[in-house]
């Protein structure tokens, strides 16, 4: 670990200057001094990617309405009360349940091939026994828009589209739309399924899974993803000139009414304990693989940050830490969405004073962005977090943020949000698929991230100022 530069010393004492000129509320000396020993601490500390090893071995896929998302809850309050959390408790989020079942692909022209596929979230069953029917290819999600409608029936609808490979993920969104809405269009159109390339980077035979547009019940037609060589396999059989017909076997079951959990911690803040700074991950995953980077990375964070900050000051910082454990964030934000519209009702949403999740992987943390939320006299407090995590290969970014996924119900009600951001170079490699398990993940890129959260949710729970 480098010592901080003079050059950084003497932009933060330039910095402080400014704004004492501007009356704004300076980050003190000795909470800057606090988050830099606790960053150096922090970069030497396993508690995260041990945290993380406990859950994926000793519960791992966690999805919603299965064995696995109830022990996951209850390993998430045992685990909070073994960090010495202030405060431990869960609140009740209903949904509708939705598991795979039996998932079969095989071409049966040209030539005979089994395909290896997975049901999105929330597809219809095909017809017990599957169906049969020929292969209509487009493009990209657009080139499906042009056909006419009711122009596919007895047809299943394939959209070959590759996503992207961007560090930022900034490929996910242009491709994601296929997975989203795909079943919709192809609906429109006639066809009698949707078969998408996986929404993912790599060229495993592993499909990626994912939610759809639907938020309960069943999507209008089986939606299916295929792993990418079995794509590619397809496109380079019509470029032979055939049309591939394939047998497609999709058999998914409703549960109904059911009920998940958003599990909490808190830290309780020494001087403002109402005022809460907010952390966390998802506790839910897919259930193809253990859930490691997709969300259990950002879980183990979120309780480590807190519970590394309680164990290594001497007094609780000024604000509330709360680490949220949001449920059913694969299905559709429904914890988020749930524990969002609960402090709208009360009345304590003014109380959250600013927030992020750890959702994109267990990569290095190389950026820290904020949010419009954040007021302009609140922006040197973030400009000094980025000036510390520096060295830990972080620097200021430009743009907005809602601070994850989870945090986007919170933002869009006025709470302000930072983004560190992580490298998701291989992060769709992983996502999604059977991939996602404890053995991809860097100890060391946990070790920053854990350094990293700790600056971040030090200093905003300490400074005395307003994010708002």
């Amino acid at each position: 670990m480098k010592l901080i530069n003079m050059m950084a010393v003497a932009t933060l004492l330039v910095t402080a200057t400014t704004h004492a000129a501007n009356n704004l509320v300076p980050v003190a000396e000795k909470t800057q001094e606090t988050a830099t020993s606790l960053r150096d601490k922090a970069f030497k500390d396993d508690s995260a990617y041990e945290i993380l090893r406990s859950l994926t071995t000793e519960v791992g896929s966690r999805h919603p309405g299965t064995p696995g998302e109830k022990a996951g809850i209850q390993w998430g309050v045992n685990k909070l009360k073994a960090l010495g959390f202030d405060k431990i408790y869960t609140e009740d989020v209903k949904m509708n349940g939705w598991v795979r079942g039996i998932e079969t692909a095989e071409v049966l022209v040209p030539s005979y091939q089994k395909m290896i596929i997975t049901a999105l979230g929330r597809s219809k069953s095909t017809p017990e026994g599957g169906l049969e029917a020929d292969i209509a290819h487009f493009e990209t999600y657009a080139d499906l828009e042009k056909a006419k409608d009711g122009s596919l029936q007895g047809k299943i609808a394939f959209i070959s589209n590759r996503m992207e490979r961007f560090k930022d993920g900034a490929g996910y969104g242009p491709a994601n739309i296929a997975r989203s809405k795909g079943h919709e269009l192809a609906a429109q159109k006639g066809a009698s399924a949707i078969l998408i390339r996986s929404i993912g980077t790599d060229d495993h035979r592993n499909p990626h899974t994912g939610a759809t547009s639907v938020a309960m019940g069943y999507t209008q037609v089986p939606a299916v993803a295929l792993s990418n060589p079995d794509a590619d396999q397809l496109v380079r059989l019509m470029g032979y000139g055939h049309t591939p017909k394939m047998r497609l076997n999709v058999q998914t079951k409703d549960l109904g009414d059911i009920v998940t959990k958003n599990v909490i911690g808190e830290i309780t803040g020494s001087e403002f304990p109402d005022e809460v700074v907010v952390i966390g991950g998802h506790l839910d995953s897919w259930d193809l693989g253990t859930g490691a980077v997709d969300d259990g990375a950002g879980v183990a964070i979120a309780m480590a940050t807190a519970a590394f900050i309680k164990n290594n000051t001497d007094v609780n910082p000024r604000r509330t830490i709360r680490v949220i454990l949001w449920g059913a964030e694969e299905l559709g934000l429904i914890g988020a969405r749930a524990y969002a519209k609960a402090r709208e009702a009360d009345g304590t949403i003014d109380k959250h004073m600013i927030g992020s999740e750890s959702d994109f992987g267990a990569g290095p943390v190389y950026g820290l962005r904020s949010s419009k939320n954040v007021s302009a006299k609140a922006i040197h407090v973030v400009d000094t977090m980025a000036g510390i995590m520096g060295e830990l290969g972080v620097s200021r970014r430009s743009g907005d943020t809602s601070g994850g996924p989870d945090m986007m119900p919170l933002s869009a009600l006025g709470v302000p949000a930072l983004g560190l951001m992580q490298d998701g170079t291989d992060y769709f490699d992983l996502h999604h698929t059977p991939d996602d398990t404890f053995d991809k993940v860097n100890p060391d890129h946990m070790r920053q991230n854990l350094a990293a959260w700790t600056v971040f949710t030090y200093i905003a729970a300490q400074w005395p100022g307003s994010f708002k």
